[in-house]
């Protein structure tokens, strides 16, 4: 019997940052192995395609055999159970972000009772970062490479993303 534990970290990733990456470095400590599930959602029109997210997560996690990158396009309790993972991360900055990660966990419960949601905060140093928070700079010119892993930096050199606001 396998006893290894694992979870998913389910997100757009649009970008990844270094708020994501200090929540998978605080999950490893509690589980295995971890996979970064890069989600479609074209609702949300990221500002990378899904492609791009998804080559960012691989450079970033590439040095660390307990982390699997992959994207999904279904319910996330359907993409766990494909997956056999029955745990799934979810980052808490601050308490706005409280009410809406208790729905979804709830939802996802609901869906599959099997399924356990574990809510981790990050540092207090990447508290305030948040993937559009990024865009926002990104989209006015600013640099937000402070926020950013390198591996993602260089995803965004050369990319033009000011816009009309």
């Amino acid at each position: 019997m396998n006893n290894t534990k694992k979870a998913i970290y389910p997100g757009t990733f649009d970008p990844l940052t270094l708020g994501h990456l200090d929540i998978v470095k605080r999950a490893l400590k509690m589980f295995d192995e971890i996979t970064i599930a890069v989600a479609l959602s074209s609702e949300k029109k990221p500002l990378f395609s899904l492609e791009e997210r998804v080559s960012m997560a691989k450079e970033c996690f590439k040095n660390d055999a307990r982390i699997k990158v992959e994207s999904y396009d279904n319910l996330l309790v359907d993409f766990a159970a494909h997956k056999d993972i029955l745990n799934i991360i979810r980052g808490l900055r601050a308490i706005s972000d409280f009410e809406y990660e208790l729905q979804l966990g709830y939802a996802n419960q609901s869906l599959n009772p099997n399924i356990e949601t574990v809510y981790l905060m990050p540092s207090l140093e990447y508290a305030f970062i948040s993937s559009s928070v990024v865009r926002s700079i990104l989209k006015h010119g600013g640099n937000a490479s402070h926020l950013l892993p390198s591996e993602v930096s260089s995803f965004i050199e050369g990319k033009n993303f000011v816009c009309c606001i």
